[in-house]
């Protein structure tokens, strides 16, 4: 004799439902959010590796890492570190990491689980 277990259930749901919103986030490069926190640029001038990384950009096809200290929401340009190559401070554009694509048409990353600390630990 079979015993009825009920309706199918949709226990795998709720994650797959987050997957596509996480993707969507992780591929909003400044959200809303990440633009309140980033300080205005050149705000921690002389703080050089001490500045705070409030935000972490990857390449999952690759190495190459960026870590955002300050934006400028008009010029769309960033301050930080650029871990590809080599490690090097300086400027890089929102605009250059959105046009950015890689194989199959993957897209520069935000780290969504990212912990703010100082350039300097950016590896």
């Amino acid at each position: 004799m079979s015993k009825d277990s009920g309706p199918p259930t949709n226990e795998g749901s709720a994650d797959e439902a987050l997957a596509p919103r996480e993707a969507h986030d992780a591929h909003t490069l400044v959200s809303a959010e990440v633009a309140r926190r980033l300080p205005p640029l050149y705000s921690q001038e002389g703080k050089g590796e001490e500045a705070i990384a409030q935000v972490k950009f990857f390449t999952p096809w690759t190495s190459w890492t960026w870590y955002a200290s300050e934006y400028d929401p008009e010029e769309r340009i960033f301050f930080g570190v650029v871990v590809g190559h080599e490690w090097e401070l300086g400027n890089f554009s929102l605009d250059e990491l959105e046009g950015i694509r890689g194989p199959g048409g993957l897209r520069i990353e935000r780290d969504l689980y990212w912990t703010p600390r100082p350039l300097r630990e950016c590896r």
